[in-house]
């Protein structure tokens, strides 16, 4: 019988040397939740160790991410005003835009993500235009999410994450960000995002629930997994430069197939549920704080190449312990 295997684990430095899946801050990108308002520092409830920041706390936060080695942030921004078009997303003063140029202003170290979507600045928590029906209008929600997307780039944002999963959108907006000057503002596009209720905690944070209904009609049936490849499939033919896949944990087939199928990089969202739920775990002491990291290489060893998650300075921490 070949004992080699066995060999190779029990010196752990052979053992790191032949590790098949590693997991660097490089791989890792930070949600931020910035509101309007001054001096605000609140810790969102459902999701112990994550706060909302006001534009004039964002400083310290800034600080403290680029020490921990973090080079990359997505922003979700909830106004203090919202109405039935969203505009205070495509406000040229609107929360993210500032916060955008605010973090520039701050450091030159830092890849700023934006999120694109509606859900936080409609009246109706929905995330795109409502027809005189109350169903979601796919075309008039592109215009505005166009919008959007020129208006971060404006501000300075490296990146553009449109997560609405409107049909069409990536085409749209890689259109509209060219025509302005944008050519080489890439997307990062939601392109496989299940209807899912790991969100829980997220609409807690973004204040995005919606005011009636759900979202089934344009997120995805989670008993579904051909349909993820075509939606990614699509992404990638409008100009997607990356798709997510979200959620991660209990979609880690999809992740996977999504690796297997297209030659594209993939980021996975380690969504707010997901982390609420280990977070629990271990501060009530049922688990050792390692299954953090435990979990975050499942992801990658899925396939992920970049993961999305409130963990990432839980996990620059342990980086930093074991070195």
């Amino acid at each position: 019988m070949d004992k080699r295997p066995r060999r190779l684990r029990y010196n752990p430095l052979i053992r790191d040397l032949v590790r098949e899946t590693t997991l660097e801050l490089s791989n890792l990108i930070y949600p931020l939740f910035i509101i309007e308002g001054s001096n605000i520092k609140e810790e969102i409830s459902s999701l112990k160790g994550v706060y909302r920041f006001s534009i004039d706390r964002l400083e310290e936060e800034i600080h403290e991410i680029v020490g921990l080695g973090i080079q990359y942030v997505l922003l979700f921004g909830i106004p203090e005003h919202k109405d039935n078009k969203g505009s205070e997303a495509y406000n040229h003063d609107g929360i993210v835009q500032k916060a955008v140029r605010k973090i520039k202003s701050i450091t030159d170290k830092l890849y700023v993500i934006t999120d694109v979507c509606m859900c936080e600045y409609t009246s109706h928590g929905h995330c795109g235009i409502l027809d005189e029906n109350g169903y979601v209008h796919n075309e008039k929600s592109l215009y505005y999410l166009g919008q959007i997307a020129v208006s971060h780039a404006e501000a300075g944002a490296d990146m553009i994450a449109p997560s609405d999963m409107m049909d069409g959108r990536v085409g749209y907006i890689r259109k509209e960000l060219d025509e302005c000057g944008y050519t080489h503002t890439p997307i990062m596009s939601y392109s496989a995002k299940y209807a899912s209720s790991y969100y829980g905690p997220f609409r807690e944070a973004a204040g995005s629930a919606p005011a009636f209904g759900d979202r089934k009609s344009y997120q995805m049936d989670y008993a579904n997994s051909n349909e993820a490849l075509r939606e990614v499939s699509l992404d990638i033919e409008e100009g997607a430069d990356i798709v997510i896949v979200k959620p991660a944990l209990a979609y880690l087939d999809i992740i996977r197939r999504v690796k297997d199928t297209f030659n594209v990089p993939i980021a996975a969202y380690n969504v707010s549920g997901e982390y609420a739920m280990l977070k629990l775990a271990v501060d009530q002491g049922l688990v050792d704080e390692k299954i953090i990291m435990e979990t975050l290489l499942s992801i990658k060893r899925a396939g992920a190449d970049i993961i999305i998650t409130y963990f990432a300075k839980d996990i620059a921490k342990q980086l930093k312990g074991m070195r």
